[in-house]
């Protein structure tokens, strides 16, 4: 496997840390997407449904959650998050890549916070000895950073999140056309599930947040998440955005890319911040 640097941008200064990691083969990562992982349920819907990839070894093994993007719709699922959570395992996290109904399958408001919510809250029932649900992150590509930025932001759970990352994420729902599917009507029309879901209007989040962006993005302007950025931090969180990574919207779940390479690292602490 090839090696690369993987420099770290916090908020919009350049870190002087620089760690080189192997890199997954797209041999690896194909074989990662036909892999069976270990699947749960955690309600009775089809939907309801997570699978748990473990790392080697006995553990117990800190936790991130994983959550896909698509629109918040039916046509996509949690398969196109299971390379990168296979490469979570590998870095000795375990990783609950979670499905939960979206619009067109059960879901839209309330349904789709509820699934995300009870997921998260099943961690317990398949924890035994294996997890260590006192060291448990999340992190959410597209759509589902901003689920992950909304369970993160949850002050009535029982599993407590430490940390959030959101990839590409449309962090201002007021902005996001997809947006008035997912919550029923427009923001004049339902403004309480707008204040309910929009990050923009839950900072602050209250654990420390990653922001990761490229710069070729044509489905979330890279402006989102700049703009939170400076909400989140003029809230008092402690945010790092790094907005200057190659690639397009889809590059965030390839784990041969550099912009989750970012993510997995500060997810796994390989550069944590000073």
């Amino acid at each position: 496997m090839a090696a690369r640097a993987a420099p770290l941008a916090v908020s919009g200064q350049r870190s002087a840390v620089i760690v080189f990691r192997p890199i997954p083969s797209t041999a690896r990562v194909l074989l990662d997407l036909l892999a069976r992982p270990e699947t749960h349920s955690y309600g009775s819907h089809a939907s309801q449904r997570a699978d748990l990839h473990l790392p080697s070894g006995p553990g117990p093994h800190p936790v991130t959650v994983v959550i896909h993007g698509g629109f918040w719709r039916a046509k996509w699922s949690k398969r196109v998050s299971r390379a990168v959570s296979a490469d979570l395992a590998r870095r000795g996290r375990a990783a609950w890549n979670i499905e939960y109904r979206r619009v067109g399958d059960g879901g839209g408001w309330p349904e789709t916070f509820d699934d995300v919510g009870a997921a998260i809250e099943a961690l317990p029932g398949v924890a035994g000895s294996r997890l260590d649900l006192a060291d448990v992150s999340v992190v959410g590509h597209s759509a589902g950073g901003q689920l992950a930025l909304w369970a993160a932001a949850r002050r009535d759970g029982g599993v407590e999140l430490r940390r959030v990352a959101a990839q590409a994420a449309p962090c201002d729902l007021q902005a996001a056309g997809a947006a008035v599917e997912l919550l029923g009507g427009t923001p004049e029309e339902v403004p309480d599930r707008y204040a309910r879901a929009d990050p923009m209007q839950l900072v602050p989040i209250g654990v420390p947040i990653l922001l990761v962006h490229t710069t070729g993005d044509e489905t979330v302007p890279l402006v989102r998440s700049r703009v939170f950025a400076e909400r989140a931090l003029a809230a008092g969180d402690e945010v790092r955005l790094v907005d200057d990574l190659p690639g397009g919207h889809r590059a965030h779940i390839d784990p041969r890319s550099q912009a989750w390479d970012v993510t997995a690292s500060w997810l796994t602490g390989q550069n944590a911040p000073p």
